[in-house]
């Protein structure tokens, strides 16, 4: 993997930058849809490839372990083949997973011991064998074994999961360069900072991971209930220290406006299920502010969604008509939402890229997050 840094943004921390994978190029700041068991839901990848113009996506690493599982995987050729999406891929390593099954693991210093959420069944996660389940699912980048900490997270608790995700992080770096990739194409790792919502912790996080000189740094721990105000200022306090010539990658983040900001603070990459999760549920988000498409208002607007998009699911559809489906119980009307959320996401990264190069990102974005936080 290479990754060419552009251009700063003159009145911020804001960067735009390019990432090339044996897959395809991909143009920063991206946000990558979510497709957990290979799947982006609801949506096809013709319609990720040609509507939402996502140039990469995200699996994940518990979920696709437990199904279909490594023996299909690897029998079809890895995720790309068996899914159909030929451009990049990044599978997260299942440390959040994890996390989100507190009362259903047992952590220790080999790794995490839990309990299937489909059928009770126990598994053991080491770093060494997230490694091995990466390599097979064959994703272009592919995360550290990571403790993902509760928010809000004692400090002793913090700084204790802050070193045993490092000591795993070796652990991975040790098994990648003892395995090969599955498939033929280059597979890159990314370290995850931790600390919770410590600043020292945070810095002392950032400059382990940096030290280990992989070819880009991720950012976990964040958007996990903390304020707002606080994972800003982590991220600023990690990016102080993350190198420059690196990618930077804030995981499971969030609204636009969350993405704006952190932008401004110099991360590069983001996902998060919001988008599809929110669209599904009748919530789209717009350059305009925020549409809840189910209230009775909406019934008989015959406008576009959003007439500022050029997206067919925005542009095509009516309010009056994407209301009527999620009153009908219409499946039509998840789809639709999520590919329309999926690609304002898409494009309004795009838009910030554009920005960026022009040296006017701070002052737009400064005029555009009170804009998207509008509730319509």
């Amino acid at each position: 993997m290479n990754f060419e840094l552009i251009t700063t943004d003159s009145g911020s921390n804001a960067r735009a930058g390019k990432i090339t994978t044996d897959h395809g190029e991909i143009e920063t700041p991206i946000f990558m849809p979510v497709g957990t068991v290979g799947s982006v839901k609801a949506v096809t990848q013709e319609q990720l490839r040609d509507a939402v113009q996502a140039q990469i996506i995200l699996g994940n690493t518990y979920h696709l372990y437990l199904r279909p599982g490594l023996e299909v995987l690897s029998m079809a050729g890895g995720l790309h083949k068996f899914n159909g999406w030929d451009r990049p891929i990044l599978t997260d390593s299942g440390g959040y997973q994890v996390f989100s099954l507190a009362a259903n693991r047992k952590i220790k210093e080999e790794g995490v011991v839990f309990q299937s959420h489909i059928d009770g069944s126990r598994h053991l996660f080491t770093p060494e064998n997230v490694m091995d389940i990466q390599r097979t699912i064959g994703a272009d980048i592919i995360m550290a074994f990571d403790e993902c900490p509760p928010y809000p997270s004692e400090y002793r608790y913090a700084r204790k999961s802050m070193e045993l995700t490092h000591r795993w992080l070796d652990r991975c770096i040790q098994r990648l360069g003892e395995t090969q990739p599955a498939y033929g194409h280059e597979q890159t790792l990314f370290p995850i900072v931790q600390g919770s919502t410590y600043k020292d912790l945070r810095k002392a996080s950032a400059e382990y991971i940096a030290s280990r000189n992989c070819a880009g740094n991720a950012i976990g721990g964040l958007s996990v209930g903390e304020p707002e105000n606080e994972m800003y200022e982590m991220c600023g306090h990690v990016c102080e220290v993350l190198p420059a010539d690196k990618p930077r990658y804030l995981m499971g983040v969030g609204t636009p406006w969350n993405i704006l900001e952190n932008i401004a603070l110099g991360i590069d990459m983001f996902d998060c299920v919001m988008p599809t999760r929110n669209g599904r549920n009748g919530m789209l988000f717009t350059w305009n502010g925020v549409i809840n498409i189910r209230n009775k208002k909406w019934a008989t607007d015959f406008s576009p969604v959003d007439a500022n998009s050029p997206c067919f699911a925005t542009s095509q559809y009516s309010r009056a008509y994407l209301r009527h489906l999620f009153v009908a119980g219409e499946i039509l009307g998840m789809t639709l939402a999520s590919i329309h959320n999926l690609a304002f996401y898409l494009e309004l990264v795009k838009e910030a890229r554009k920005q960026i190069l022009a040296g006017t990102f701070a002052t737009w974005k400064t005029s555009m997050v009170n804009q998207l936080k509008t509730r319509l």
